[in-house]
């Protein structure tokens, strides 16, 4: 018996056959029609509304408030149809289906669990191409060359004031509890680096803490950010960019962490299959 209870969240109905032969059960997002197999964000208690601005989360909440007590399975997992965790074992990728299934990790080794949880392999924010940097961020670039120039500027903190709205980590920030106020302040300047694309795998009872943190404070950060559908990418997105930081800090400084790998392979690439 499975000893994990893996979703892989999709926004195309012709993915929820492959989700199942990667062993992964397929979750629904957005507009298009799902099977009645599929999980979905939007029946019983729901955001579903908000999952323009909040992303993925919109399922976790879904998950939090009416199917949490559900999952018997002692971990849960998240990866997405486009990104997957890998084996320890990954060392190249192929374009074939055959090798993403035996490429993705799909089941905890309790022989060998010395950890409370997984996270992908860490991203680094100062080897952000300066090219990509000047064609979104020209005027930012003339007023403050050298703190895009050095590396040694480029924390978390000015990484995210760039990408998604100078002073909104810092309005954000003042909205959470005071246990995590400080500390991840600190952590957003003190860091390069962080687990990215809101994956994770986890024991189940450290879920529903994680959920008792970050609702609360993205609700809370709606009187600052709303909901309008014509700001950038990265400005209407905002709650699932909070939310990624977030969860590297709070994983990190509660629990043990092992990283693994991120295989990108876009599944809708088999839709033949």
């Amino acid at each position: 018996m499975k000893n994990i209870t893996f979703f892989c969240l999709t926004l195309n109905p012709e993915n929820e056959k492959l989700i199942r032969k990667l062993s992964y059960v397929p979750v629904g997002l957005g507009d298009k029609n799902f099977s009645k197999n599929c999980f979905t964000d939007k029946n019983k208690k729901n955001i579903s509304n908000k999952n323009p601005f909040y992303g993925e989360y919109t399922f976790h909440y879904w998950l939090w408030k009416n199917y949490l007590k559900e999952i018997k399975t002692p971990w849960v997992g998240f990866c997405q149809y486009r990104k997957f965790f890998a084996r320890e074992n990954f060392l190249n990728f192929n374009d074939s289906f055959k090798k993403l299934q035996e490429s993705v990790f799909t089941e905890i080794n309790e022989k060998e669990v010395n950890f409370d949880c997984i996270l992908g392999e860490k991203f680094s924010v100062e080897n952000y191409k300066i090219s990509k940097i000047l064609k979104h961020h020209l005027l930012y670039f003339l007023k403050n060359p050298q703190a895009i120039i050095n590396k040694k500027k480029r924390n978390l903190k000015f990484h995210f004031d760039l990408f998604h709205g100078k002073g909104n980590l810092d309005k954000a920030i003042l909205k959470l509890d005071d246990s995590n106020k400080d500390d991840f302040s600190d952590y957003m300047k003190n860091n390069t680096s962080f687990n990215p694309h809101n994956m994770f795998i986890c024991k189940t009872e450290i879920l529903e803490k994680y959920y008792e943190i970050i609702f609360p404070w993205l609700e809370k950060c709606e009187s600052d950010f709303g909901f309008n559908q014509n700001n950038s990418y990265g400005l209407k997105r905002i709650y699932g960019f909070l939310a990624e930081r977030f969860l590297s800090y709070w994983f990190a400084k509660n629990f043990k962490i092992k990283e693994l790998p991120i295989v990108f392979k876009d599944l809708s690439d088999y839709k033949n299959l």
